[in-house]
């Protein structure tokens, strides 16, 4: 099956990629999450703003890269609002998107929140955490959040 990525997947492209995939492959996990879409005429020519507003978003270069990590180390006062019980217990989860809203929030760089690593069970409760930023495949930023009950 022939398939155009419409996101990042590990393994096998880049949005805006044409991969050949097996059909069950192709039909029962990149098609029903929209991480691809079939590759036809009309489709193909949809690939250059698919690429285009990746490149939009994405971190253009090694000095660029590092220059956000510097953003990130300087920035301050970087809060999550979630709600809580009495004993400072979240409910629910706090996401990369919350992190990444959060950053934008504090005057930070935009990051794409598929770039935010959580580790499952990290953020439990409220209080001050820490969780990596993959800005680029040599340069690792982090970001510092404090959790606050709303």
């Amino acid at each position: 099956m022939k398939l155009i990525l419409t996101a990042a997947v590990d393994n096998l492209g880049e949005p805006g990629d044409i991969v050949e995939v097996k059909d069950g492959y192709g039909r029962n996990l990149l098609l029903p999450r929209g991480l691809a879409i079939v590759a036809t005429r009309g489709a193909e020519k949809q690939i250059e703003d698919i690429k285009r507003t990746q490149q939009e978003r994405e971190v253009r270069d090694l000095d660029h890269a590092k220059e956000l990590r510097d953003q990130l180390d300087q920035l301050e006062g970087v809060t999550v609002t979630v709600r809580t019980a009495n004993n400072g217990k979240i409910f629910g989860s706090v996401k990369p998107g919350d992190i990444a809203d959060a950053v934008s929030a504090a005057g930070g760089p935009s990051l794409d929140k598929r770039r935010i690593n959580v580790p499952k069970g990290l953020v439990t409760s409220t209080g001050g955490y820490q969780v990596k930023v993959r800005l680029h495949d040599d340069v690792e930023g982090k970001v510092n959040f404090e959790v606050v009950s709303a």
